[in-house]
């Protein structure tokens, strides 16, 4: 079955997350647990939790994921700001493990000139600082390359899990499409997927990739920029997310949308994903 939904607000409460969910058309969500664009994390309840969980066995939905801020730089050479996203992404697990939501991902930052090699073991060491909860496994999201973020490459995700003293039994990885598109990983063909796939499971294990965001790419393949579009609008098209959401390695993974918040809206993309899957 196609696991399939888009990220929603936590505004009106967790519960009624679920309930937007279930109006978009969605079976799987996710969320964030404070700002997108501040440090501080919601205080999380034993009454959220319950709500929450309710609501998903009332329609049988899930798994869902919570996403970090976007303040968080793991690749960074300042330590101030390292702890301070150390802090931030402890937090966020906590309240992610106390919510009962299994996966929680975030984006690895930036060297901001110490260098790629630097940036990904900046990452693997402030990994290895971390308590992951037992019921919560994180994810890190593979990034466009714009700048000097690492994460570009299969090869510096699996080097920030094998450098740090976590495994992929409590770390994963969660793939974004226009990332992978922007960073030069095309899957427009079939040849191309295959291509993708054997890359994945030879560099990271295909079966250490948890999660995946589903983007088109307003931008060409290579081009390093982050700028999501509607499925099958962009650059990417809809042969490319037939190819992908149906391949064998990724076709029973759930799946979330991060796609503009426009006229078309969530639900006209998970309709559109809907129509892609065979």
């Amino acid at each position: 079955m196609l696991q399939i939904g888009a990220h929603v607000s936590i505004s009106d409460g967790f519960d009624s997350a679920v309930s937007t969910e279930e109006e978009l058309g969605g079976n799987v969500g996710q969320v964030f647990v404070g700002s997108p664009r501040g440090w501080k994390v919601k205080e999380i309840t034993e009454s959220d939790r319950t709500d929450f969980q309710s609501s998903l066995e009332e329609v049988q939905m899930g798994p869902w994921i919570v996403h970090g801020t976007y303040l968080i730089n793991f690749a960074t050479p300042k330590d101030d700001l390292a702890e301070k996203s150390i802090q931030a992404v402890q937090g966020e697990l906590d309240a992610c493990s106390t919510l009962g939501i299994p996966y929680y991902v975030f984006h690895p930052g930036s060297h901001t000139g110490a260098g790629e090699e630097t940036g990904v073991e900046n990452v693997a060491e402030r990994l290895s600082e971390l308590d992951i909860p037992n019921n919560t496994m994180l994810l890190l999201e593979n990034t466009a390359g714009k700048g000097t973020t690492v994460g570009k490459t299969f090869e510096q995700l699996d080097q920030m899990v094998e450098l740090s003293t976590y495994t992929y039994d409590e770390v994963g990885i969660c793939l974004d499409t226009c990332h992978l598109f922007s960073a030069g990983y095309d899957f427009r063909t079939e040849d191309d997927m295959d291509q993708l796939v054997s890359e994945a499971t030879e560099v990271i294990g295909i079966e250490n990739i948890q999660y995946l965001h589903l983007n088109d790419s307003k931008h060409p393949l290579g081009s390093e920029k982050d700028e999501h579009e509607h499925i099958g609008e962009g650059e990417i098209g809809e042969q490319g997310f037939r190819n992908f959401i149906n391949h064998s390695g990724f076709r029973e993974l759930p799946m979330v949308l991060e796609t503009p918040e426009d006229s078309k809206g969530y639900a006209w993309n998970i309709k559109k994903v809907r129509s892609l899957y065979e």
